[in-house]
């Protein structure tokens, strides 16, 4: 969680000031794409435990659903080298941004401000749903469990 990646930011910053790799300013972003992280994790915690509440079944078909996320999101592989016709995969999910924009930040290269802007929004709309989804069904979780 949060501990596990402050502790991970200081052995890094540390290592960094060490063997005298320049940190740049572009670090001092890092606090925005962790609350964009947590947001998104809120978010989807929220949607997916209230849905599953509803329909039990989801549970099994989660960790597919999370498996195909992963492969969808940059995290292994830049997003330049995605042909045209599927970016605007990477474009709808919410996680691209947050990736690239962590990336950039640690390794030093330009901010894709537009796929940011776009994951920022996907962001606040899905934690904003989620959370209207969530009270909704949150006064029938007594009857359903």
């Amino acid at each position: 969680g949060l501990v596990d990646l402050a502790v991970a930011s200081v052995v890094l910053i540390g290592l960094a000031l060490y063997y005298r790799v320049a940190l740049t300013w572009s670090l001092t972003l890092l606090p925005l794409f962790v609350m964009l992280t947590l947001l998104l994790a809120l978010g989807v915690g929220m949607l997916i435990s209230a849905l599953t509440v509803r329909y039990r079944d989801l549970r099994h078909a989660l960790p597919f659903i999370i498996q195909l996320w992963m492969f969808a999101s940059p995290v292994i592989y830049p997003s330049g080298i995605v042909p045209e016709k599927w970016r605007w995969v990477l474009a709808i999910n919410p996680l691209t941004g947050i990736i690239e924009g962590f990336r950039s930040a640690l390794v030093g290269g330009s901010f894709d401000w537009t796929t940011i802007s776009i994951s920022t929004a996907l962001t606040v709309c899905l934690f904003v749903c989620s959370l209207y989804v969530f009270q909704r069904i949150e006064e029938t979780f007594a009857d359903l469990i």
